[in-house]
Parts: C-alpha cells; structure tokens; sequence
C-alpha cells in the first residue's frame, strides 16, 4: 500500500502499452516503492495537473508526450525520469539534463532480443534459408547447397557501430567462431581489441566482409552510409543485415544491388516504414523482411517494466542507475 511520506510518481505512457510493460505485480511493485498521484498509467499530463507539483519520479513509456519547459515547470520537484523503453530521444530534451534531473532507459532490456535476433537471422541468411524457402514453396525442387555463398564457416562478419547491441553481438560471434571487423568512430584500438574485433574503415570494412550487420544509430552523419558505393565494394554474395535504423542503408541502392543477385539482405527496418505494399523488395528472393520486431516482443515486454521498476528502488536506496542516460549521449544515441 502507498505511504504518504514515500516520494511522489506518476506512469506515463499508453496504457494499452502499460499493460504489458508493467502488469499487475510489477505496478504493485512500483506502487510499493512510490506514492503514485494516478493509481494507473495515464497517456498524458492533462488529466493529472493538479498532482504534477508533488511528483519526483516520472516512469515513462511508449508515446510519453515530449517534457516540455512548461512540463518541467509543473513538476518543480521532479528528480528522476525512468523509461520503460529504449531510446528517449522523442521526449527528453536538453532542458531536462539542464535543471540536473537523472534520467534512465531500458535499452538494456531491449538489447538482448535485437541480438539474437540478429544472429539468428544473420547465421540463416548466411546458409540461404530465406532463398531456400522461397524456392520450397513455390514448388521447385530442394537443392543441396554447395560452393562458397553458402554456410557460415570461416565467414568474417563486419560490425558497424560498437552500440549497446553492438557490443553484445560481437561478443556473440567471436563465441560462436566469426571472425568480426568492426567500424565506429568512438572506438579506439584498445577498446575493440577489448572486444575481440578487428576496427578498420568503413570502406575496408565492406571489401572484407561476408556479412555487414548495422548497428548505429540514426544520425544526420549516418544517413545512406551504405550508399551504392560502398554496397559495390561488398564481395560478391554477402549479406546485409539491418536491425537498426532504415535510414542507415539508402533503399533504392539496395534494391538494385540485390536485384542483381550479387548482395542478399535481411532487413527488419526500412526507409520509409512501413515499407508499402508493392515495394520491389518484397519480390526479390533473397531478400528477407520483417516489420520491426527484433526487439522486445510479447512475452518479452515485461523485462522493461521489471527494468524499469528496479531502476526505481535502485534510485530510492541511493544506487548508481544502471540504465542512466547524460546529456552528452544524447545526440548520439539511437
């Protein structure tokens, strides 16, 4: 049950999200460690303005408005705001970071999934399955697949972006035997080495890889970074793995060079998305796509309330947050 003298929060996100991302033993958590101004999430400020003033904490979520000024100055006594989500670039500014609130993600929470995901589809694009499948359900006879464009064996792996997900699946490959290249402007020698990764340039990168897998984040520098250049510099038969942002590969480039038969690719995100029904990378068959569900799916969204949630106490007993986000990230987080 709530106590009087316990800090003051509030859940805002959409409460058809709130029911999976925090459900009735996670809210009864939160409930316990919070004295809670709306007893459920609510999907914006409006409904609860008399109570903005007391609030210390704000738990936020999918479609969270933007923490305006005139937010901020509602809610003079706010101290901390713990996303129940990955990015908070759609409602967190820099006047939030200025008046010294903390801020926390979930990102974490939501890494593991991408990464495997992303191996799993990396390691089955790598043996044709997607092509193979297509093949088997339009009839034609299953072929024994030989010669180098099939199998993962002694395939080198190029990394763009050493990203919360991109860590985690460098450490995946080199376990499961990949020898991994890897290309960000914020890593130093050291670091990569640290990771088991060979860092190189973008350029050298794509000459030397089987597979490119993307990983950084949407940024005016990062758009089209895999243009029809550097596609053009990949060895004949690699793959394009996409779990990232959509703007990150230009599309018409794409198309073309897996219209050729030269690059396969598996995309979960795209420019635009959706795609739109018709687009000339749904008939190509090697190209694979899904509507951007690497990360957290179904069963799966609980972990970022439960991040969320322990965020919270960590706050409350005086703990470093695990998942804290400074200002100087923000212009480079996904």
């Amino acid at each position: 049950m709530n106590q009087p003298d316990r800090p003051a929060g509030l859940v805002v996100m959409l409460p058809s999200a709130a029911t999976a991302v925090l459900p009735a033993d996670l809210m009864s958590r939160l409930a316990g460690a919070l004295r809670l101004v709306a007893p459920r999430a609510v999907a914006g400020f409006a409904e609860v303005r008399a109570g903005l003033s007391e609030v210390e904490v704000l738990v936020t979520g999918w479609g969270c408005p933007p923490l305006t000024g005139e937010l901020l100055d509602a809610m003079p006594r706010l101290r901390a705001v713990v996303h129940a989500a990955g990015s908070v670039k759609l409602h967190v500014g820099p006047e939030v970071f200025a008046r010294g609130i903390a801020v926390s993600s979930a990102a974490d929470a939501n890494a593991e999934p991408v990464v495997d995901f992303t191996l799993a589809v990396l390691q089955l694009a790598g043996k044709r399955a997607f092509a193979h499948a297509r093949r088997y359900a339009e009839g034609r006879a299953p072929t024994f697949a030989v010669g180098e464009r099939s199998g993962n064996d002694g395939r080198t792996v190029g990394v763009v972006g050493a990203s919360r997900i991109g860590r985690r699946v460098i450490a995946r490959l080199r376990a499961a035997g990949f020898r991994v290249l890897v290309n960000d402007p914020y890593l130093d020698a050291a670091d990569a080495q640290a990771l088991g990764a060979e860092p190189v340039e973008l350029d050298e990168l794509c000459r030397r890889s089987d597979v490119l897998t993307l990983h950084a984040p949407e940024l005016p520098e990062t758009r089209h970074m895999i243009d029809e250049r550097r596609l053009a510099l990949l060895p004949d038969g690699a793959i394009v793995v996409n779990t990232a942002r959509g703007s990150l590969i230009d599309t018409d480039a794409l198309v073309r060079a897996c219209a050729s038969g030269r690059v396969d690719a598996v995309l979960d995100v795209t420019t635009p998305e959706p795609l739109p029904a018709g687009h000339p990378l749904f008939a190509l068959p090697n190209v694979w796509i899904t509507p951007h569900l690497a990360g957290v799916q179904g069963t799966e969204v609980r972990r970022l309330g439960e991040y969320a949630v322990t965020e919270v106490e960590r706050l409350l007993a005086g703990a470093p947050l695990a998942g804290a986000v400074h200002a100087d990230q923000l212009a480079v987080l996904a």
